[in-house]
């Protein structure tokens, strides 16, 4: 048997994962996971809901790379295989239908509202890869999709429910946040491609900035949140709201002198902690005791 075919296959595969945005992929769903445990989702609910997450931010990711082939090789992005030209951007681009079809076929058995929450916030996001990154919008699809992140687990439940609205707020200031960081590294390349999104207007110090005040907020509304439905705080919730501050304390310090993609990934971990916080306050997303 000819080794060629199955080294390029193999080649190939691994350019197409590395285009997906692996990092960001992951973390959502992981996001994904905590949420529909905290909802008490059962376990082909939680393997469903999680499975549709993933393909549809391997979609995002895919598209992202795909509109982005001639600005990224023109600025001679390194880190992206299309760019590189390791990967064809016709390819990618077929990855990212293919898996935004799957995305929404595996959120159908979970019901209605579930279907329509994530192909609005797939919507948003491709509408953010292809226009919305440039314009002073570029926000918006951030603060939508992951506002909608909480009402995934909820609208998974045998019976649907939107989540809380502090679950949802606080789903949103990480959308913000997340944005804010994520272009921090990329804001010169951005800027010689004609890339001007919000936080290419306000620069990259007042971006660093908004980025961890956004994830101060939504702890703030993690932690404080359930005491509309009644719930009292909880040591545990309050202990795990600690690291959260730790690290918007240390992010700014970092943001002030030298913003970078130390930001982004402070950002990230802030989000893993404050999910795990909403998954220890006691209350399911949607508010009512659990």
């Amino acid at each position: 048997m000819d080794p060629a075919p199955t080294g390029r296959f193999v080649a190939a595969a691994w350019a197409l994962w590395r285009s997906s945005h692996p990092g960001p992929s992951v973390v959502v769903s992981v996001l994904a996971l905590i949420l529909g445990l905290s909802a008490g989702l059962d376990a082909s609910r939680l393997t469903l809901l999680v499975a549709a997450v993933f393909v549809g931010q391997l979609s995002v990711g895919w598209c992202n790379d795909a509109a982005d082939a001639r600005r990224d090789a023109a600025v001679g992005r390194r880190d992206k295989p299309v760019a590189r030209g390791e990967i064809a951007p016709r390819t990618v681009g077929t990855a990212a239908g293919i898996a935004l079809a799957l995305a929404l076929a595996l959120s159908a058995p979970l019901g209605p509202g579930l279907l329509i929450a994530h192909a609005v916030a797939l919507a948003s996001a491709w509408a953010y890869n292809l226009v919305l990154k440039r314009t002073a919008a570029s926000v918006l699809p951030f603060a939508l999709s992951f506002g909608l992140l909480p009402s995934f687990a909820t609208l998974s439940l045998p019976v649907p429910a939107a989540a809380a609205p502090w679950a949802s707020i606080a789903g949103a200031t990480l959308g913000v946040a997340v944005h804010f960081a994520n272009v921090l590294p990329d804001l010169a390349d951005d800027a010689a491609t004609g890339v001007r999104g919000l936080p290419h207007r306000v620069g990259a110090r007042r971006s660093a900035i908004i980025a961890f005040a956004a994830v101060a907020v939504g702890a703030v509304a993690v932690l404080f949140g359930p005491a509309s439905a009644g719930v009292s705080l909880q040591p545990f919730a309050i202990v795990a709201a600690v690291p959260v501050v730790v690290i918007c304390a240390v992010g700014l310090v970092i943001a002030l002198h030298t913003p970078e993609r130390t930001v982004f990934r402070l950002v990230m971990l802030a989000a893993l902690i404050l999910a795990a916080q909403l998954a220890v306050t006691g209350v399911s997303v949607a508010g009512t005791p659990g």
